[in-house]
């Protein structure tokens, strides 16, 4: 049925008939010769956040940290993996981000929250009316200034893996 509505406007509408002619030059065979010769590259699908999770996890062991039960070990154990692991994974950070503080003010300085301010850039807490807002700043707050996450280039299974599997031989 489809057929014969093409075949009738083709005959009927010049318009048309000069824009389905494009489809019928190029054959079947000729588009597989075009595919093959430039095959679509295909991204592996994995999200920023799990490569930001397996960078923290391969430099700093973030997560073998956080999945370890720590309630049976001494005080003094868990301060140093703490350690090793807040400089490492703070060592990835500053490498991918370059972190810096929001706010230039130390804490407890008073500082002025200009009127149509970003809630981006100001969390507001407290009893809050007028405009500008004057407040004591308690948090300064953190900005990227680059954002380099690494490319992931492994197989589509793989992209909910977080840490290989080590096997001792």
């Amino acid at each position: 049925m489809l057929g014969l509505k093409v075949l009738f406007r083709i005959w009927g509408e010049p318009a048309f008939a000069s824009r389905v002619a494009p489809l019928l030059e190029s054959s079947p065979e000729a588009e597989a010769k075009t595919s093959e010769a430039q095959p679509e590259k295909k991204e592996p699908a994995r999200s920023e956040a799990l490569t930001l999770l397996a960078v923290l996890q391969r430099e700093g062991r973030l997560i073998d940290f956080f999945m370890e039960p720590i309630s049976s070990f001494p005080d003094a154990q868990i301060g140093s993996a703490v350690r090793s692991v807040h400089r490492d994974c703070a060592a990835a950070l500053e490498r991918l981000f370059a972190i810096e503080p929001l706010r230039a003010e130390a804490e407890d300085a008073a500082i002025e929250v200009p009127a149509g301010y970003d809630p981006a850039q100001f969390r507001l807490v407290g009893d809050i009316h007028g405009a500008p807002v004057r407040g004591k700043l308690s948090h300064p707050g953190w900005k990227a200034t680059r954002c380099e996450m690494p490319g992931w280039n492994g197989r589509p299974e793989a992209a909910f893996v977080l840490a290989a599997c080590e096997v001792q031989v």
